[in-house]
């Protein structure tokens, strides 16, 4: 199998192991419980608890089925994630959705790309135009990071107290938990590809 140039882990063959210990470990984030309460609810150590989230052992039948009574679900719950679905969101050129992201200012258009459906990782990739009446913003802030490629047009970009100066085939990525946005419209219309990534709550 040939890999991109990317330092990503190679994925491995999913095994069931594996599987059922991201599902339990979904289960049990979702009733809010911590290892030790899982391990306390089905009499396991929360060694062993950790072990079968990580895929690390292959429990006996008996430790799975404390586990599904601890969780308060059937047992073949837990072996629902060993099925081989993957996200894939495709979207036609000019059909992506067009909406009022939280903290849009005058004369920026978000235009959502796609959709993470699934895992522990919310992607949001956008593309964002930056109109003739738009405003400079500088006092966005969410969380995760953040990764900019600039296409058409030309800004001033502020993160934290740093300026960029971006053209088209610049790029910036940088953590959006600082206050950042376009502080100067040198150029308009723009427009940037801007991919937003955070963990799942």
């Amino acid at each position: 199998m040939l890999n991109t140039a990317s330092n990503a882990p190679t994925d491995e063959r999913r095994t069931l192991e594996k599987a059922l210990g991201h599902q339990i470990r979904l289960l049990r984030r979702e009733r809010d419980l911590s290892v030790a309460d899982l391990g306390a609810a089905a009499g396991i150590s929360p060694g062993m608890v950790s072990k079968m989230e990580n895929g690390q052992i292959s429990p006996s039948l008996s430790s799975i089925n404390a586990i599904a009574s601890a969780l308060n679900v059937p047992i073949t719950a837990l072996f629902t994630a060993f099925e081989e679905n993957r996200d894939c969101s495709y979207v036609k050129r000019d059909q992506g959705v067009v909406i009022e992201r939280s903290g849009t200012k005058v004369g920026h258009v978000y235009e959502l790309l796609g959709a993470s459906l699934r895992g522990e990782l919310v992607i949001e990739p956008y593309l964002i135009t930056l109109k003739e009446d738009a405003e400079a913003y500088t006092s966005f802030r969410h969380a995760g990071v953040e990764f900019i490629f600039m296409l058409t047009g030309e800004v001033i970009y502020r993160h934290a107290n740093h300026d960029y100066h971006l053209e088209p085939g610049d790029s910036l990525l940088f953590d959006s938990g600082a206050l950042h946005g376009p502080a100067k419209l040198v150029k308009t219309p723009m427009t940037y590809l801007s991919i937003i990534a955070y963990p799942r709550r």
